[in-house]
């Protein structure tokens, strides 16, 4: 490998760790569900220009945008961090720190990685850089969950075929992500008739309709192209009234995923003819309501995205000393992937809890993710 950070660079890390740490307490505390990031959004936008970042922008689906060298451009990398949690909260978050860690709900995913990207944009900004091609950050909305990737996708669309590659900060730095795993995920809802438990006795049961279509789902065959691994799962199920009521109405939520296209089109087959079967039998009347469509990866460069792997792989080992493997995951690179843009999600510090309020990050991995991420991303620079 090359590259290298400068003195210059190594101090300036040495010199930002606390500011890093504020920085990380004060995102923590502004509550950012998918699709409401806007106060977020807000905050990257003016702490980004309070460091001197010109034509920083907020886009449609909340996205925080700082072009470099953009304009003109069909040569642009894009570094890529989101800023919503899991949580629905909209009240301030609790942030708490002792020795070891921070504490806050979301503060590693992905919290944190967005502080350590938005570091060294800083330190872009404030050194005026210029880079070898057009480079973009983005503290882009809409990851998780019910977000589907609204913020990525929005990114995609708005740059479309000028964006050469994509690297998303948002893991440990003891692994990367460089195959997507796809996702489809359904709101199923069945209603009947109902009725009154004892004197409408016979009358459909939406519960048992729902209980019966979920072991239909549990009775797949999983496919296998390959190594792909291919997952179901039924993880909510609410309806019903009372205990002395024939239940008129229950909704399941059902998803399955991949990491290989092949098999997530099969899975996708299996769960059309099932839900068709279903509605011949005529236990209740199905609606379905698709949550989110999340691709696999597609037909990228292979060799330019094992260039990147290689490198990233190093850059994290080079700062860590940890092994640092290559693995399957969905992330916001399933949408450049998915359009056949090498892009890898790489790891920049080490967080544990992810998607629990007992979510904490280790302090001590800061300085080598600060070092991860600059070496990433300076490379693009002059």
């Amino acid at each position: 490998m090359s590259f290298e950070l400068s003195g210059k660079v190594l101090q300036y890390i040495e010199d930002s760790e606390a500011e890093l740490i504020a920085l990380i307490e004060e995102l923590c505390r502004i509550p950012a569900p998918s699709h409401h990031e806007e106060k977020r959004a807000e905050f990257c936008k003016n702490w980004l220009e309070a460091c001197g970042a010109q034509g920083v922008t907020i886009d449609s689906a909340l996205n925080v945008i700082y072009p470099i060298g953009c304009e003109g451009s069909d040569d642009i990398v894009v570094f890529l961090a989101h800023t919503d949690t899991v949580f629905p909260d909209t009240d301030p978050m609790p942030v708490s720190r002792d020795e070891e860690y921070i504490y806050s709900p979301g503060v590693g995913d992905d919290t944190a990685r967005v502080a350590l990207m938005l570091m060294i944009a800083k330190y872009v900004a404030q050194e005026k850089l210029t880079p070898s091609c057009g480079v973009m950050f983005v503290a882009n909305s809409c990851e998780e969950g019910l977000g589907n990737l609204k913020g990525i996708r929005q990114i995609m669309s708005d740059y479309d075929g000028i964006i050469r590659e994509v690297y998303s900060f948002d893991a440990n730095y003891d692994a990367i992500y460089n195959k997507c795993v796809g996702s489809h995920r359904y709101e199923i809802t069945l209603t009947t008739e109902g009725g009154h438990s004892y004197y409408d006795f016979g009358n459909r049961n939406a519960i048992h309709a729902a209980a019966d279509l979920v072991c239909k789902l549990y009775g797949c065959n999983v496919p296998v192209n390959g190594k792909s691994k291919t997952t179901y799962n039924v993880g909510h199920i609410d309806g019903g009234t009372s205990v002395n009521t024939i239940a008129q109405k229950a909704t399941v939520y059902y998803e399955y995923r991949s990491d290989d296209m092949v098999c997530l089109d099969k899975m996708k087959d299996f769960f059309e003819q099932t839900i068709a079967d279903a509605r011949k039998e005529g236990k209740a009347d199905i609606i379905i309501n698709v949550l989110g469509i999340r691709p696999c990866g597609g037909a990228v460069d292979q060799k330019r995205l094992d260039e990147m792997t290689t490198k990233v792989i190093e850059i994290c080992q080079k700062h860590t000393g940890l092994a640092c493997t290559p693995q399957s995951a969905s992330t916001d690179c399933n949408i450049p992937m998915s359009l056949g843009i090498p892009s890898v999600c790489v790891g920049n510090c080490m967080s544990y809890g992810a998607h629990t309020r007992e979510e904490k990050l280790l302090l001590s991995s800061l300085r080598p993710g600060l070092k991860i991420t600059a070496e990433i991303i300076l490379e693009y620079f002059c």
